[in-house]
């Protein structure tokens, strides 16, 4: 695995949704992700451009060389099942796919609905400031003591953090203002489920194969000088 960088990151409603919403999340869990969604529509035919969003990457916790010709960023929920599933079956293999070509930064979109997404999302970033981010992710996402604060007092053992300014990091909620930030910034994109992407500024939503991940890839390789 590459070497990651360090770590600093009404109206009244229509009785009619009430029906609409229940259906919704059904399919939205039939295509595998929470919500739903679509790649980033293709260029048209005959032309060479694609939509794209900008999107910050700046103090984010991320993997890969800084001037990778691909930047993935991720919008994920720890709490999120099918954020733990694209990580397990997909994330390694795509690193070791484009080595040295993908820059990856994670990104926290907790969601409503899930209690532990944003504490866990908390510790993570506490443990970043002990330079420890990704080893963190990787056990959250293992799922070995589930969420919870026992569970991250632990994961921290195991990694051999600072258990005083680990607590006292998660005591003080002074990560909470980043996790938001991030959270704000996928509401300004537009991005509602968990996992999202952003490549190279096209967006990709949901725990999809390997290959819809590569055929973008590829793409944005072949147009890199």
């Amino acid at each position: 695995m590459p070497t990651p960088s360090t770590h600093k990151k009404s109206k009244p409603l229509s009785p009619f949704i009430h029906l609409f919403i229940p259906v919704a999340f059904i399919l939205g869990l039939g295509s595998g992700y929470l919500l739903w969604g679509q790649p980033t529509p293709p260029a048209a035919a005959g032309t060479t451009e694609v939509q794209r969003v900008n999107v910050s990457t700046d103090g984010d916790p991320s993997i890969g060389p800084e001037d990778a010709p691909v930047t993935i960023v991720e919008f994920s929920d720890y709490q999120c099942p099918y954020c733990q599933s694209w990580y397990q079956q997909t994330f390694d293999r795509l690193m070791a796919n484009y080595p040295g070509q993908i820059r990856f930064v994670y990104r926290d979109l907790p969601l409503p609905g899930h209690p532990e997404s944003l504490p866990a999302a908390e510790a993570a970033n506490c443990a970043g400031e002990q330079g420890a981010y990704w080893k963190f992710h990787d056990a959250l996402f293992s799922g070995q003591y589930a969420l919870g604060r026992a569970a991250y007092e632990q994961y921290a053992a195991d990694l051999g953090l600072e258990p005083a300014a680990f607590t006292a990091c998660l005591d003080d909620h002074r990560t909470q203002n980043e996790v938001r930030a991030d959270a704000a910034d996928a509401t300004r994109l537009g991005l509602t489920g968990t996992p999202s992407f952003v490549i190279n500024g096209r967006i990709l939503i949901g725990a999809l194969p390997f290959e819809d991940f590569k055929a973008i890839i590829d793409e944005e390789l072949a147009v890199k000088p």
